[in-house]
């Protein structure tokens, strides 16, 4: 332990050892020391030398450490000394009192030892391990040192993490930890983790980055916050510059809507704080991602749309016309805005009805013009408005024909300045820097839009006193013959070739001029300076356009002759070169790359994003124009209208497509309708066969309760005819029996009658044909059976009669008796009534047992009928059966009969075509008439023959 107070500061007891073997001796004891106290306290002492000795104990200490890491978890003291120990060596502090040579030292030393960390990935991934320890000891250097290694190798470090399980998720998981250091660090961690990797940023956002984000953008006070605010404004960023899916996810979950409080600004806005204006700044930037124009027009449109609809355009126009706002964040607020409306119709509508707070009402649009051609305001301010001016007339014809509608004679106002106004002033004022902005902006009002190019050559303007006006178009000439500053010069040609392109009624006013083409000749033909090389090619790429959109209506400068001018004063070959200083000068390519007008200086302000397409497009077009000759422009001529024909022919095509299409759309629709009806009528009848399905259910289980309760009902009946004795209950039984006996009567004779008027059917079809002769002799003798049935159904019919007669009687003379017997029964003694009784009953008991034979005997006979009827119904079936086949036989032996008419037909139709032919050849041949003789002949002739044999 004496070694440690050493270390730790106690008194020296002899000799100091260096540093390096001070580290050795520590690195040793937390090698081979057993007891936890002990590692803990040299791996104490080695987070106190590691900021002094840092390359000692990395070089030393490393390996030391991660094993400490790998094995010492349970203890989390020491876990957070390695930690430090790791972060101290690592990292690479930026001190204010280190000159550049030793900063870049430590920063080289730092990369080092980052290589040599992450040289085994599961280092990487044992870190991210021990971030989910709880303990603030562990989790917070584990953050800082995690964050240190991707500062110094984030490529590597991100390669790890990304394919490490669940390695994203850890790290996303600090920003809910309820401790703010921690959360904070986790930030700015995730801030380097974000940079530059793109599936690394995805699976931040879908993890729900920017729920927690914006949370804790609104706790820290939005744009009023602090640092923390910042942090989380640029992890957004991160987040969302130049990666589309995440800005497609920030707009589906409408978080665009939560953007909108950022920017509510009160009316007292003096005395803002730096940090305020930096989140402002960063929250506008923001903005600016998600609707720039490197994005794709459709993400953008839906963005813009969506900043409309939620209101936040309309908040930050607020901003644009506030007072007290400081300069730098006015500046972006109007590079925002100016994103925002760009190719949004909707937006840029809304913008030119935006009124700045004064007396009288300006629109906005004149007030942010009036600090662009102001020379006292800042250059980047003048930048911005500028860009605002483009991006509101970028594919927005409606503006532009309002901004050149101010310069017409008819719509100026006297008593109120004016768009056109401000414009015409700043193009010719004494500021280069105003000419140039005017002219480009007048030329966006032009832009793609041939009607305003047409419109705009009606502008006249008042020279001076006593003098007639002269047109805009050869004032702008005129300024350019005077030799004014290169940087008007470039804006004026600008605006020429903007403004002539496309337009050969232009042209032609421009030709109109006598001056014109010796001045532009004269430019191109002369060698000047290095500066005046732009203003050459700008001028050689007006007289080309000249030749390229010339009408040929000025008899004195065709395109010929254009052409010859430029072979003698110029020649073809230089006037080529010259062209070519436009697309060779090194601000060209910087304006190329992106809309926005950003440049360093005024005097780099030369070209314009547009005109820079337009040059693209038009220098090939050119050159081979001026070197083509007449012979190959008339063929050009000539193949364009036939084009032009086909064009047509292609667009008459296409719309009769179109119409075709919405037609079968139509169909469609109607087939789908259709089926769509028919499933429900189909459903409809399944329904209802289910009901009737139910309903027959029903009447059955109906008719088998009825059925049961007719039989009871019978049985009660029974047992009371019973109490009566023994001869009410067999009279009973007779009647019910005659008289089911008359309804089976009843139904054979209907049965009958029905087969009769079958059967006389039957016989009046079958008579007219031959072949039924059978069927007829058949039919006759089913016939006399019937009658004999019928007969003998008579006979058992009057029998019945007779039947009933008797039971009447039977029944008459049983109340007879029981009327006498009751007398007897109250106690008459006679004994002659008694006898007479007694034979009467036995009478009527061998009556009664005679008409029970009698019925047996019926019922035999009716069961004969039956098997009769059966058997004359089959006879029927059969004979109808026979009928059919008969029918059926005649139906094919009449088609038999016209197939073969119709083959002797076109058999005597070819014969006839043969004899025609033969004739034709000369051949003799006999017609029918002829053979039929000939045979009749020869008949009568063996008829002879066979007389005279007799």
């Amino acid at each position: 332990m004496n070694f440690f107070r050493g270390v730790m500061g106690g008194q020296p007891a002899g000799p100091q050892p260096s540093g390096a073997e001070t580290i050795q001796k520590l690195c040793d004891r937390v090698a081979s020391s057993t007891l936890l106290e002990d590692r803990r306290d040299a791996v104490r002492a080695l987070k106190s030398l590691s900021k002094k000795y840092r390359m000692e104990v990395g070089t030393q200490a490393m390996d030391h450490l991660v094993h400490i890491l790998q094995t010492d978890r349970s203890d989390s003291e020491i876990l957070g000394y390695a930690l430090d120990t790791l972060y101290n060596i690592i990292c690479n502090d930026e001190e204010e009192e280190q000159d550049e040579n030793a900063q870049k030292q430590a920063d080289d030393l730092g990369a080092q030892f980052t290589d040599k960390f992450i040289q085994d990935s599961e280092n990487v991934t044992l870190l991210l391990t021990l971030l989910e320890e709880f303990d603030f000891h562990v989790r917070w250097p584990g953050v800082k040192l995690l964050t240190a290694l991707l500062k110094n190798q984030c490529a590597q470090v991100q390669g790890v993490i990304l394919v490490s399980p669940m390695g994203v998720s850890r790290l996303m998981d600090l920003l809910a930890d309820s401790r703010e250091v921690i959360r904070n660090d986790g930030l700015l961690l995730l801030q380097q983790l974000t940079k530059g990797n793109a599936a690394i940023q995805k699976i931040v956002a879908f993890e729900n980055a920017f729920e927690r984000l914006l949370d804790i953008i609104t706790e820290e006070g939005s744009s009023d916050g602090g640092i923390v605010v910042e942090d989380c404004l640029l992890l957004l960023l991160n987040l969302l510059k130049n990666n589309s899916s995440n800005q497609n996810f920030f707009k589906e979950g409408s978080y665009i809507q939560r953007m909108k409080p950022w920017f509510e600004v009160g009316d007292d806005n003096s005395g803002w704080s730096a940090q305020k204006v930096t989140n402002l700044h960063l929250m506008l930037q923001l903005v600016r991602v998600m609707v720039s124009p490197v994005n794709s027009p459709g993400a953008t449109s839906s963005c813009q749309k969506s900043m409309y609809q939620c209101g936040l355009l309309q908040q930050l126009c607020t901003i644009l016309m506030a007072t007290g706002v400081p300069a730098d964040i006015l500046t972006e607020t109007i590079n925002t805005v100016s994103e925002v409306i760009r190719g949004s119709q909707v937006n840029q509508d809304y913008f030119a009805s935006v009124n700045a707070p004064s007396n009288p009402p300006r629109p906005a649009i004149v007030v942010l013009l009036m600090s662009m051609v102001n020379e006292r305001q800042p250059f980047v301010l003048r930048c911005a408005v500028l860009y605002c001016f483009q991006c509101f007339l970028y594919k927005n014809q409606k503006g532009q024909g309002e901004i050149v509608a101010t310069l017409l004679p008819s719509t100026i106002d006297a008593n109120s300045i004016s768009a056109g106004q401000l414009l015409c002033g700043g193009l010719f004022s004494a500021d280069s820097l105003s000419n140039w902005c005017a002219a480009v902006a007048l030329a966006h009002a032009l832009q793609d839009n041939l009607t305003q190019k047409e419109q705009l050559l009606r502008v006249q303007l008042a020279t001076s006193l006593g003098k007639p006006p002269v047109s805009l178009l050869q004032q702008c000439t005129n300024i350019l013959s005077q030799g004014s500053k290169v940087q008007t010069r470039v804006g004026l040609l600008m605006l020429l070739c903007t403004w002539i392109s496309n337009c050969p009624i232009a042209v032609t006013h421009f030709l109109h001029n006598q001056d014109n083409v010796p001045f532009l000749t004269g430019q191109i033909s002369e060698n000047l300076g290095e500066d005046e090389r732009l203003v050459q090619g700008l001028c050689a790429l007006l007289l080309g356009i000249c030749i390229y959109y010339n009408d040929n209506s000025l008899e004195n400068y065709t395109k010929e002759k254009l052409k010859q001018l430029i072979e003698k004063r110029i020649g073809k070959e230089n006037f080529v070169e010259k062209l070519g200083f436009i697309t060779k000068h090194e601000l060209y390519s910087r304006a190329a790359q992106k809309p926005q007008p950003v440049f360093p200086s005024p005097e780099q302000m030369l070209f314009d994003h547009e005109f820079t397409k337009l040059v693209k497009e038009l220098e090939g077009v050119i050159t081979k124009a001026v070197h083509k000759s007449s012979e190959e422009e008339k063929k050009e001529e000539e193949v364009k209208k036939t084009l032009e024909q086909h064009d047509s022919i292609v667009t008459q095509y296409k719309e009769l497509i179109r119409e075709q299409d919405s037609q079968i759309q139509e169909l469609k629709e109607q087939v789908t309708s259709a089926s769509s009806q028919n499933e429900q009528m189909q459903t409809t009848i399944t329904q209802q066969l289910a009901q009737i399905q139910q309903h027959k259910d029903q009447y059955n289980i109906l008719k088998l309760k009825l059925g049961k309760d007719n039989q009871s009902q019978a049985n009660t009946q029974g047992d009371g005819s019973h109490v009566n004795g023994l001869q009410t209950e067999e009279l009973t039984q007779l009647r019910e029996e005659v008289e089911e006996l008359r309804k089976q009567h009843t139904l054979l004779q209907t049965q009958l009658g029905d087969k009769d008027t079958l059967i006389n059917t039957l016989r009046s079809e079958a008579v007219p044909t031959a072949e039924g002769t059978a069927g007829g002799s058949d039919n006759t003798e089913l016939l006399k059976e019937l009658e004999a049935l019928r007969n003998q159904v008579q006979s058992q019919l009057a029998e019945i009669n007779r039947l009933q007669t008797e039971r009447q009687e039977l029944l008459r003379r049983a109340e007879a008796g029981s009327l006498d017997a009751a007398p007897g029964s109250e106690g008459s003694t006679d004994t002659a009534k008694v006898a007479e009784l007694e034979s009467r009953l036995a009478a009527q008991t061998s009556e009664t047992e005679r008409l029970q034979e009698e019925a047996r005997s019926l019922s035999e006979g009716r069961a004969g009928l039956e098997q009769q009827l059966a058997s004359a119904t089959s006879t029927v079936a059969i004979l109808q059966t026979e009928k059919a086949k008969l029918q059926t036989e005649v139906q094919e032996s009449k088609k038999e009969q016209d197939d073969l008419l119709m083959l002797l037909a076109d058999q005597d139709q070819k014969i006839h075509s043969l004899k025609q032919r033969l004739k034709d050849l000369g051949e003799t041949v006999e017609d029918e008439d002829d053979l039929d003789a000939r045979d009749q002949t020869d008949d009568d002739d063996e008829e002879d023959d066979e007389e005279n044999e007799d």
